[in-house]
């Protein structure tokens, strides 16, 4: 399949996997079942109708308000859609060329987008996402390209290993859900691994930073930022970047 016509169907089915996001993000934390009952206006309940589920140009068509109740949609909904669709692109250009890594891929920005969303709103990154992408990663990896997975289970444990150090540490700002998200990376990545901690690492404490430099060193100390939302960029960064990162810290020593 030639890049300009494997480019829009990716985007397409990105935009798909972006809306099953939003909802896996809105009913998990609660409790609520995935599959059924159909999605629907958060405000009225109402269910909404199949020309209202289009990924993004519902929201647009409506003007971003529920055809029932009139009440406001959150633009997070077209967001999330568009940002899943541009990531699947993304990743098949910069993967095109191995179709293991490709799809381990595309599979790893399905788990990281809800994961993301989930931990940014309730500061948690549950099982239900984490361990089912750990089993998604080994049966691709297997299937797919075998000679490369005991690297994938290495760098998974070594991930794992790494956060769960820094967690014992200092329990206060790292999590257990934090851990298992550095090692499902690691059992998608491999050796990239390392590009995504390092990603992931840089932009927490450019963000920390930032949260000292407007409300005082004290108080951003004091001030809870989840990090799975990084280990997430980490994740997307080592996918478009992590073999050209990987490269040049080789070349360097």
């Amino acid at each position: 399949m030639t890049l300009l016509l494997a480019v829009p169907i990716a985007t397409l089915l990105g935009l798909l996997v972006g809306s099953l996001a939003n909802v896996v993000a809105y009913r998990l934390p609660r409790g609520e079942p995935l599959a059924t009952p159909r999605s629907r206006c958060p405000r009225c309940e109402h269910p909404l109708r199949p020309r209202d589920t289009v990924p993004v140009l519902s929201w647009l068509r409506l003007r971003g308000r529920c055809r029932d109740c009139h009440e406001p949609i959150s633009r997070r909904y077209p967001f999330v859609e568009a940002a899943t669709g541009l990531l699947f692109a993304a990743v098949v250009v910069a993967r095109r060329d191995d179709a293991a890594d490709l799809l381990l891929g595309l599979v790893l920005v399905s788990f990281l987008v809800p994961l993301a969303l989930i931990d940014l709103a309730t500061r948690l990154l549950p099982n239900r996402l984490t361990l089912p992408a750990a089993v998604a990663a080994v049966v691709v990896g297997s299937l797919m390209d075998p000679s490369g997975e005991v690297e994938r289970l290495a760098a998974g444990a070594a991930a794992g290993g790494f956060f769960l150090l820094a967690a014992l540490a200092y329990p206060s700002g790292m999590g257990i859900g934090d851990v298992k998200l550095a090692a499902v990376l690691g059992l998608f990545l491999g050796r990239e691994v390392s590009a995504a901690v390092l990603i992931a690492l840089v932009a927490g404490v450019l963000v920390g930073v930032a949260i000292m430099r407007r409300v005082g060193v004290a108080e951003g100390r004091r001030t809870g930022v989840p990090f799975g939302p990084f280990l997430a960029l980490g994740g997307v960064g080592a996918l478009l970047w992590g073999q050209e990162l990987v490269t040049a810290y080789l070349d360097q020593f």
